[in-house]
């Protein structure tokens, strides 16, 4: 697989908007964001993924209430243009390139007091409780943007995960209303724009990890897992007003909680001349999961995505917050990466 520092890499304003649908099956078009208040107590992500060629979108509303459930809603609207991400009840809008994105959510969401009910989300919402949510989140850019379109691919035709993909630290504030609940966000947290062909099953196992300690400093660390090689690690640190991109992310993980997922994560970034250490605690945890059946037919692949909320300390004291993503395919009852971080 060729390395992320061999190739280089476009970004534009343009490519804030929307890209030509491409003849893929496979096509997405996506961008998420995540956000955390400074003090850990409520947090979440919002995705929108664009499969116009499937007929179809992806929405993911997920919200960490302060010392209550977790707030969750997916959806598989139709789509099938390439001209806006706003389907499922969630939209995303551009006002200015790389400096203000706003999101906004307005739906349902089903209160999980025990997430791991979703793993088998037919019964999880049809038990419910379900109640309605609006979510308005304006988002400031902190940092330079990170990754852009290469200049040629980066991943074997079959197995890409996304064509162009770029990261930005941002500041988030807005409002969260659930049910008769409401809180002002005034946090921090990363969002994130990619397209062209994905495919969920195409990684064998990947860490995405993201922190903010305010606006001075956050990270995102990301290492993708081939099932024949180790496959590609790179992240970046934002500190002291410069990015810092890194060639190499370490992460060590303890995996104590339910179906071996993540409860404590060492991660190290490596950029050219530093290298940082920061220790993770998973607070709560939201399982999701991907079906789909393989080419010609057979058994279900499942895909099994853990959204960690989580509490950073870096090795000078500092504390952060962020979401930890930990992809793997399954086999069986157990994640294929268990045990190899």
């Amino acid at each position: 697989m060729l390395s992320v520092w061999s190739i280089a890499l476009r970004l534009e304003p343009r490519d804030e908007y929307m890209h030509e649908l491409g003849p893929e099956p496979g096509f997405n078009e996506s961008m998420y964001v995540n956000v955390v208040d400074p003090d850990g107590a409520l947090g979440g992500f919002l995705r929108l993924g664009n499969r116009a060629n499937e007929g179809i979108g992806e929405m993911t509303a997920c919200l960490y209430l302060p010392d209550g459930p977790v707030a969750f809603m997916f959806r598989r609207p139709a789509v099938t243009t390439n001209d806006a991400l706003d389907a499922g009840g969630l939209g995303f809008e551009v006002v200015e390139p790389f400096a203000e994105l706003r999101v906004a959510y307005s739906g349902p969401v089903l209160l999980l007091d025990d997430p791991w009910r979703l793993l088998d989300p037919k019964t999880a919402f049809a038990e419910g409780p379900v109640v309605d949510a609006e979510v308005r989140l304006t988002c400031g850019g902190l940092s330079t943007p990170f990754g852009g379109e290469p200049d040629r691919p980066a991943e074997p035709a079959g197995e890409e995960f996304a064509r162009g993909h770029y990261e930005q630290l941002v500041a988030v504030t807005g409002t969260v209303g659930v049910g008769e609940d409401r809180w002002e966000v005034r946090g921090f947290g990363l969002r994130d724009h990619s397209w062209g062909p994905r495919s969920w099953q195409a990684p064998w196992y990947y860490r995405w990890l993201t922190g903010n300690a305010g606006e001075g400093f956050g990270f995102m660390g990301s290492h993708i897992a081939r099932r024949e090689s180790d496959g590609l690690r790179s992240g970046f640190v934002w500190e002291d007003g410069r990015l810092h991109p890194c060639h190499d992310v370490r992460v060590r993980t303890v995996r104590e909680g339910p179906g071996r997922s993540p409860e404590e994560l060492e991660v190290v970034l490596s950029s050219t001349d530093r290298t940082w250490r920061l220790t993770g605690s998973v607070l709560r945890l939201v399982p999701l999961r991907n079906r789909r059946r393989p080419p010609g037919g057979g058994e279900p692949l499942v895909t099994r995505i853990c959204e960690g909320l989580t509490r950073w300390q870096l090795e000078d004291g500092r504390v952060g917050y962020g979401i930890s993503e930990y992809l793997d395919q399954m086999e069986g009852d157990l994640p294929v990466g268990a045990g190899r971080d």
